[in-house]
């Protein structure tokens, strides 16, 4: 205890203004990879990970030497490890790591045409309740994580939104892939299903997918159930459920980065029950 005592007063003593700049930088690092992976697989490693740099310093620290070596073998074996393990999540990392407000997918008045329709589209689609998904591709690439289906590239309306999910239309199944301004694909297969055992059971397989996607990219995901009528937006691999079109329209065109609005939990307490989840696969809504 007195090793670690004068190990304390030794870092106090060589404290500098520069020290106290560069610990605030790494803690808002640390907390910046926390809030990005909330909810998903590798939050938990990330938990671990922390505490087991914990437990090296303050071993270090003791003037311990079996815990430190044993650590720092772990710590670059285990490196190489989480690499392979997690490369989808650090690829997604990198991605966002480029992302600001002041860079917008679209431009400020072409982003609210497009926000605008798309709202239109998921508000008919929810009264007259016809399922439906659409993904909002940003910046990470869905070309490896969704089976494109049909090419569209036609200008997104809301007209063109609601005919592709009429029951009668082949594509009414899929999901439709909006890139910019553009309807890029529909009758789309999400293509990875999900591996998270905490998921409602009631979920339907759309909001299965769109959770999914949410989580492996920075798409956003509108999802509109047959069953109820809701409409739901997927992001960083959470759900909102039973958004009124204008709440959804301010989510769509803040480009979901309102994360001063949550609570502790991560859900907007005004809204339903969030889930979070993992990677899913598209199709029909089954029972949501």
């Amino acid at each position: 205890m007195s090793a670690l005592i004068d190990y304390l007063r030794f870092l106090l003593d060589q404290f500098a203004f520069k020290d106290l700049v560069e610990i605030l930088v790494v803690a808002w690092l640390v907390y910046r990879i926390l809030l990005m992976y909330t909810g998903t697989r590798a939050f938990q490693v990330l938990l671990g990970f922390v505490f087991l740099v914990s437990v090296y310093v303050l071993a270090q620290a003791a003037g311990l030497r079996l815990i430190p070596y044993i650590l720092s073998q772990v710590f670059t074996y285990g490196a190489f490890a989480l690499i392979v393990i997690f490369q989808q999540e650090i690829r997604t990392a990198l991605a966002r790591l480029g992302r600001s407000r002041l860079f917008q997918l679209f431009a400020r008045r072409e982003q609210q045409e497009v926000v605008e329709e798309i709202v239109r589209a998921s508000d008919r689609l929810a009264k007259a309740k016809i399922g439906g998904i659409i993904a909002i591709e940003r910046q990470v690439d869905l070309a490896n994580h969704v089976d494109h289906g049909t090419p569209i590239n036609a200008q997104v309306s809301a007209e063109l939104l609601t005919t592709i999910f009429t029951p009668y239309s082949p594509l009414h199944d899929g999901a439709v892939i909006v890139r910019r301004d553009q309807v890029a694909y529909a009758g789309s297969v999400i293509l990875r299903l999900s591996e998270s055992p905490t998921l409602e059971r009631a979920l339907g397989t759309r909001h299965r997918a769109a959770l999914g996607l949410s989580e492996e990219t920075d798409a956003m995901v509108v999802v509109i159930s047959e069953e109820t009528g809701q409409i739901s937006l997927a992001h960083r691999g959470i759900l909102d459920r039973g958004l009124r079109p204008d709440d959804l329209e301010a989510r769509l065109a803040a480009g979901g980065e309102e994360e001063s609005s949550l609570g502790a939990s991560g859900q907007r307490p005004a809204l339903d029950p969030v889930e979070r989840s993992g990677v899913v696969a598209a199709g029909s809504d089954a029972s949501v």
